[in-house]
């Protein structure tokens, strides 16, 4: 009920008690007038009664109408223009002149704020999509037994319950207020959104938006820059970039990762160790796919470095006994030799997650000047592994930061290192004076999809390629809320 309705009641309330006349009727209390009178005993609502619509639906059409296209959201998936008319007939007393029903106007009033508000805040505080439902049924397996996981998050369920228990009390104004993203991923896009009249990055920074809103168990590059966090790494794919950022500090480097049929999943983890010129022991998957057609052939196995071991007996076998059906039996084991020409490079970043996948050095270091640069089986190839290792070893003396150098036949640069390198210069390689150490403490790693992303080094939102097709994944799902311009 307004504030004039209410001012009218107590004046007809005091006129009558000091006139001496009769009891109001419900037509002079009610903010319907004389309309109260077609009202059905029955019905009921959540934004009015039977002395007028609440202050509340004003409020709420206002705060949607200013806050939707904020937030990259259609006014008219809210129902925004039909409340609009609703109340203005409501206010009016307009009913009969336009030939409505004053039940049917309610009850249409009533049924489109309680949605709309649902929606909303529910929305809002979770997302208008389920992203591990519709991210993780883009690709078939190869054998077709299932999807492949591309999205390896549980995110949190809209809680419509709570919005509707919400709805029915004292706080649902507060609530609505609430249910505002507050993370400064969210507002530096929405304040991006703010500032540009381009149609297609409008719709771009929307779709980013709405990757905001999933609420994640675990902490999450939502919360980037995440205060209680000293040190982490981001990987986005699309920009094909990682930065390590600590403190004031941003290390920035290109990185090569999944192609689009072997794509590089999204996950949080945290990087545990560092191994130097590992082994690579190569996945079952790319011994069929790129080893087996070269069954026999003793030059291709030893020009790569390639040897093959018997799981069951841990024996070495010759590759031109090996035959191609053998390979694919899943009982031998296939490994590349560690040191130069390995494909892992010199060093590797591990971190636990549910792919086999991990950063690491390259030695195909011209493929971080492609444009794009979806290459790699899943895994991830970072442009300065050195850089990065010293990031994850704050703690590394000079010494410390030499042996892992000379370990990647990187130029020592103390006079110890030097003359180490003088004195063992016959011996052969690899060196191995760094083989293994662990990252204490541990430092957040989140492989992220974000096409529109403030750059952590100059705070500017940067926009890039969707590579993957994920954008147009969540268009498609969300796009009745979506703003269309």
């Amino acid at each position: 009920m307004n504030r004039l309705t209410v001012l009218l009641m107590g004046s007809l309330l005091l006129s009558s008690c000091f006139s001496g006349k009769h009891e109001p009727t419900e037509a002079e209390l009610s903010a319907f007038g004389t309309y109260v009178n077609s009202l059905d005993s029955t019905l009921q609502g959540k934004w009015f009664t039977r002395m007028g619509v609440s202050e509340d639906a004003d409020s709420v059409l206002s705060y949607l109408r200013r806050e939707l296209p904020r937030n990259g959201l259609d006014s008219t998936a809210f129902f925004i223009p039909q409340i609009a008319e609703d109340l203005d007939v409501i206010h009016q007393l307009a009913f009969d002149s336009l030939g409505q029903n004053i039940n049917e106007v309610l009850t249409r009033l009533d049924n489109n704020l309680s949605k709309a508000y649902v929606e909303y805040t529910t929305g809002q505080r979770y997302g208008f999509m389920r992203p591990d439902k519709v991210l993780n049924r883009l690709q078939m397996k190869p054998d077709s037994s299932g999807y492949v996981q591309l999205f390896d998050h549980e995110v949190r369920k809209p809680d419509y319950a709570d919005a509707e228990q919400q709805l029915a009390s004292d706080r649902r104004m507060s609530y609505l207020h609430e249910s505002q993203p507050s993370g400064a991923l969210y507002r530096a896009l929405q304040n991006k959104l703010l500032q540009t009249t381009d149609t297609t990055e409008r719709q771009k920074l929307a779709v980013n938006m709405e990757r905001c809103r999933w609420q994640y168990p675990e902490a999450g590059v939502t919360k980037y820059p995440d205060p209680v966090v000293t040190r982490e790494m981001l990987v986005n794919i699309p920009a094909q970039q990682l930065w390590a950022v600590g403190g004031d500090s941003v290390l920035n480097m290109r990185i090569c990762c999944g192609a689009y049929t072997t794509r590089t999943p999204l996950l949080s983890s945290t990087i545990s160790y560092l191994q130097v010129n590992p082994d690579w022991i190569i996945p079952q998957k790319i011994v069929e796919t790129d080893i087996t057609r070269h069954a026999g052939d003793s030059a291709y196995f030893a020009r790569n470095h390639y040897y093959i071991v018997e799981r069951s007996s841990g024996d070495t076998l010759r590759p031109s006994k090996v035959t191609a059906s053998q390979l694919r039996t899943g009982r031998l084991r296939v490994g590349q030799k560690g040191g130069a020409g390995n494909s892992l490079g010199r060093i590797v970043f591990r971190f636990p997650n549910n792919f086999a996948v991990y950063l690491h050095d390259t030695n195909n270091r011209g493929a971080f000047q492609r444009e794009r640069r979806t290459i790699s089986h899943g895994c991830v190839r970072v442009q300065k592994p050195f850089e990065l290792a010293c990031f994850l070893l704050p703690e590394a003396d000079d010494w410390m930061k030499d042996r892992l150098r000379i370990s990647m036949d990187i130029r020592p640069e103390t006079e110890r290192g030097k003359n180490w390198l003088k004195e063992h210069a016959e011996d052969p390689r690899p060196f191995r004076l760094m083989v293994y150490s662990d990252v204490v403490p541990k430092v957040p790693v989140h492989i992220l999809y974000f096409t529109a992303f403030p750059n952590p080094e100059t705070g500017a939102v940067e926009f890039w390629p969707d590579l993957y097709g994920y954008d147009r994944a969540v268009s498609r799902e969300i796009q009745a809320f979506l703003l269309k311009r």
